[in-house]
């Protein structure tokens, strides 16, 4: 899996931070940032929940097989 994050589409809401944060962080400006680009198995759920909970579509993931 591979974790993508749009800072330009960005507002903020810091939703994915809280759902995946061993995956997604917040900059010094408040905008999403990507902790781990390339997250474990064990963080699928956790990227898939933080892209569907993301109110700007930001958050996108390029899925393995």
């Amino acid at each position: 899996m591979k974790a993508i994050a749009d800072r330009s589409r960005c507002m903020a809401a810091g939703h994915c931070a809280v759902t995946a944060p061993a995956v997604f962080g917040n900059g010094d400006d408040g905008l999403v940032t990507v902790v781990d680009a390339e997250p474990g198995a064990e963080h699928r759920e956790e990227v898939l929940l933080a892209l569907r909970l993301c109110p700007s579509g930001a958050i996108s993931a390029l899925l393995d097989g």
